[in-house]
């Protein structure tokens, strides 16, 4: 799957109907969530207290092996709507609201 950064998209989709470009960007970004375990992924780290998590404490939650985590916090990052920062050998995950906000707003009436 092409990854792309989430930043701007279209007008609300129940506005008017969506031009081929603007449906295939739209599509792009809802196919980063579209899987079940990148969608718990960002709930589990959209949920974590202080705001962001170690991937180490990620594994577990998610049922998965670490390398699979892994893959799945980089789509999210590449997609923009996670944040990764390395402190020493570990990553630490935080959610990038603007990035969801763009695509709420996609689904939001005019």
């Amino acid at each position: 799957m092409q990854v792309r950064e989430i930043t701007t998209c279209c007008e609300p989709v129940l506005a008017g109907a969506l031009d081929e470009p603007a449906a295939n960007e739209l599509a792009s970004a809802f196919k980063v969530l579209a899987d079940p375990a990148r969608l718990r992924l960002l709930s589990l780290v959209a949920a974590a207290d202080p705001g962001e998590v170690c991937a180490c404490d990620l594994v577990a939650p998610l049922g998965r092996s670490q390398p699979t985590v892994s893959h799945h916090l980089a789509v999210l990052v590449d997609a923009g709507l996670l944040r990764r920062e390395k402190r020493g050998k570990w990553a630490w995950y935080s959610i990038v609201p603007e990035r969801l906000a763009v695509l709420r707003d996609a689904l939001g009436r005019t």
